[in-house]
């Protein structure tokens, strides 16, 4: 049986409550300071051992001046006795100065042992050079006298260097060397003698208060050393903390985005279900009423499906799943299938859709300046109610300039700064039609990411009532080792009839196979349907040697257990040869299959396809016209 909790216990994933968080803060900051301070004093004891060796030889220089100058004065016993003891130091010295780069001490314990012994050698060292000033002073005539004062003066000097930051070690050396030595000089008394020993004393005087200067400058030095490890221990935590967020709002963009891709798919097909049912209907019936309904149906299709292409292109940018792959290429290719996707919509409103400089070649990413132009073009129809869409390359000063044309409603100038912002819609004060009111206000934001990803300046020109024009500028390309597929060019066939033409379509979706049947039949054609890629496979392969070949296939991206629709043309055609044309239907915009369309010779429509563009592609693909 399960219990209630005591009052006392705590749940361990619940939040701290403030006095444990500010126990475990205070714990921190003592952890924290107690680090601080273990550095502190590794870096005081790494310091004074890496002087060491040049200690060691300084005390051989000095040794080697004063047996130099005494060795004619001083008893050799005395002398020999002196130098065996600073031998002796020196291996001691030498000795923990290996043990000590060998170890690498960060334990307090083991840090302050090897201080403790470096301390010792030096009061040591001290000792000895005053034991030497003490009994051989007396020694020798005035060159030997000055030449032991300065040299026992310098190694004052050069303590100063090396122990002042460790003052009280330094006070301590100075006095044993320093206090025999002005004694020995101040002992016979002689007015001389005490005022070489007044001059000895006000140096070491100047040298103490050199000694605070510098210790004080290094504990300055060594606070900011401390402080920027203690900065650059911060900035790694910082930046662990930044990759690790960087990482997870990776993760977060990869899955909206991939949430937008299944959405979208998954909404699109009874989208595109219903767009074909639609027109099926609007034949199928002579009321102008139902005509007019289905006409307001296939336009909110087409309006959702311009939305849905919005939201995904602009999560692909935000996520950096946009590749950029400039190439040579003629702009003609791009114009041509901007006349076939845009001119029924612009003969539907009256408009006239132009192209100019089809023959000019451009080196960018075609894919990526299609998707610009493209946005461009659909904003110019959209907000344009009379005259004319020109589409147009020119050359320009060495570069190529693409620029769309329209006379339409045009665009205020306080608000052409805010046109490329996202959701910004503009506010026109002209009454407009409700496609017009259509969208979320992403297009124009999609083309300015796009220009600048492919490095390509994109300025506005416009006047509210007299149109407006979008001007892209590319580098000049070269022309494609390739040439693709030109199509057909002229109007699209708005009033298509399929009378003879036998049409395979593949489709999983009950839905959209029944309404792709309808609607083709209502056009005249003869339809045979398939679920799976299998079953169209076995019919193809039962089918008599002298059937006739389909006109073309209509076949779905998505089929089921894994089959693709690729796998549905290529198994028609190698039953009835490669010129089958094809058309794939997909509802991914990001499915990435036009390298695969031009590798295999299909066209692309994305679902949900309206019937207007289905007709289109169909002629486009038939050669087909009214």
């Amino acid at each position: 049986m399960m219990t209630a909790p005591s009052p006392t216990e705590r749940n361990p994933l619940a939040a701290p409550t403030p006095a444990e968080a500010a126990s475990a803060a205070a714990e921190n900051a003592s952890a924290l300071k107690t680090l601080l301070e273990d550095q502190a004093s590794a870096e005081r004891v790494e310091n004074i051992y890496s002087y060491l060796p040049t200690t060691q030889a300084a005390t051989a220089a000095g040794a080697g001046v004063v047996t130099v100058l005494y060795w004619e004065h001083v008893p050799h016993a005395g002398l020999l006795t002196w130098l065996g003891l600073l031998v002796l130091l020196g291996l001691a010295r030498t000795f923990m100065y290996r043990s000590f780069w060998r170890e690498r001490p960060t334990d307090q314990s083991r840090l302050l042992k090897y201080y403790q012994g470096w301390r010792y050698s030096t009061l040591a060292a001290g000792v000895l050079w005053g034991a030497a000033a003490w009994f051989f002073y007396k020694y020798g005539g005035v060159t030997e006298k000055v030449g032991l004062i300065l040299t026992i003066y310098s190694f004052c000097m050069a303590a100063m260097q090396i122990l002042s930051p460790q003052h009280h070690t330094f006070y301590e050396f100075c006095v044993l060397a320093l206090v025999p030595l002005v004694v020995k000089v101040a002992w016979p008394g002689t007015f001389e003698d005490l005022f070489l020993a007044g001059v000895l004393v006000f140096i070491f005087g100047i040298t103490v208060s050199l000694s605070r200067l510098y210790r004080k400058n290094f504990e300055g030095l060594l606070q900011i050393k401390v402080r920027a490890d203690q900065l650059l221990v911060q900035l790694r935590a910082e930046k662990a903390a930044a990759d690790q967020a960087r990482q997870e709002a990776e993760v977060a963009n990869r899955a909206k985005t991939q949430f937008f891709a299944a959405a979208s798919h998954d909404l699109r097909q009874p989208l595109h279900a219903m767009g074909l049912f639609a027109e099926a209907l609007r034949q199928r019936s002579h009321d102008e009423e139902v005509t007019s309904l289905v006409t307001s149906i296939n336009g909110s299709v087409d309006a959702l499906e311009g939305l849905f292409s919005e939201l995904l292109d602009i999560t692909k940018i935000d996520t950096g799943g946009v590749d950029v792959t400039p190439e040579h290429f003629n702009i003609g290719d791009i114009f041509r299938k901007l006349r076939l996707h845009f001119e029924p919509t612009a003969f539907e409103k009256g408009l006239a859709l132009r192209f100019r400089g089809e023959s000019h070649n451009v080196y960018a990413d075609p894919t990526l300046v299609e998707r610009i132009l493209r946005n461009l073009v659909s904003n110019a129809i959209r907000y344009t109610n009379d005259g004319s869409i020109l589409v147009s390359c020119r050359r320009r000063s060495g570069r190529m300039i693409l620029q769309v044309w329209d006379t339409g409603v045009g665009i205020r100038e306080r608000e052409q700064t805010r046109i490329f912002e996202e959701f910004y819609q503009v506010p026109h004060t002209e009454v407009l039609s409700p496609q017009q009111r259509k969208g979320l206000g992403l297009g124009l934001a999609i083309v300015k990411r796009l220009s600048d990803l492919i490095n390509a300046p994109l300025d506005l020109r416009s006047q509210p009532g007299r149109g407006t024009v979008f001007s892209l500028t590319l580098p000049p390309g070269k022309a494609p080792r390739t040439q693709s597929l030109s199509g057909v060019a002229g109007k699209a066939p708005l009033g298509l009839t399929l009378d003879q033409k036998f049409i395979v379509v593949v489709e999983d979706e009950p839905a959209v196979r029944g309404g792709l049947e309808v609607l083709l039949k209502g056009w005249g054609a003869t339809v045979a349907t398939f679920e799976t890629v299998e079953a169209s496979r076995n019919w193809a392969s039962a089918a008599a040697p002298d059937v006739k070949a389909p006109d073309l296939l209509v076949v779905d991206y998505r089929l089921e257990h894994g089959s693709t629709g690729l796998d549905a043309i290529q198994a028609l055609r190698g039953r009835f040869g490669p010129q089958v044309p094809a058309i794939m239907v997909t509802g991914s915009t990001m499915s990435g299959l036009e390298a695969d369309a031009q590798a295999h010779d299909f066209h692309l429509l994305v679902k949900p396809v309206v019937p207007n563009k289905l007709r289109a592609m169909i002629g486009f693909k038939l050669g087909v016209r009214r």
